[in-house]
């Protein structure tokens, strides 16, 4: 059974960082390309990173380029996303997703597994 699940989020002033990581198992986890999405109240679920199965092929939503790093540790079976200079519209519920193939996806629909998600709040 594959499962992934999340970590790491709370509330955070304007400006602070958070570090989220999401731990997985069930799967082989150096096959799948991950990826971070995030839903705000009221939104649709949206795209914000994405890594390749070997961390050689990064993507990034323009709202989040330049604060926002994805990262990946195959042996511990963990995908990051440190995000740094927080905004309050960063604020939403912050969900890791698995996809079986090499590159990095950017479309919800290629996304295999979901997690729960964390709650990270921005207070301006």
């Amino acid at each position: 059974q594959v499962r992934l699940l999340e970590s790491g989020g709370g509330l955070v002033q304007s400006g602070g960082s958070l570090r989220l990581s999401c731990a997985a198992s069930g799967l082989t986890f150096s096959s799948y390309s991950m990826g971070w999405f995030r839903q705000a109240p009221g939104k649709e679920r949206e795209f914000v990173a994405a890594i390749s199965v070997r961390a050689g092929n990064r993507a990034y939503a323009d709202s989040v380029k330049g604060r926002f790093t994805i990262s990946r540790d195959n042996v511990k079976t963990t995908v990051y996303l440190q995000m740094n200079s927080l905004k309050p519209e960063d604020t939403a519920v912050y969900y890791c997703a698995a996809r079986g193939g090499v590159v990095a996806a950017t479309s919800l629909n290629s996304y295999n597994y979901w997690g729960q998600g964390t709650q990270v709040t921005v207070s301006s």
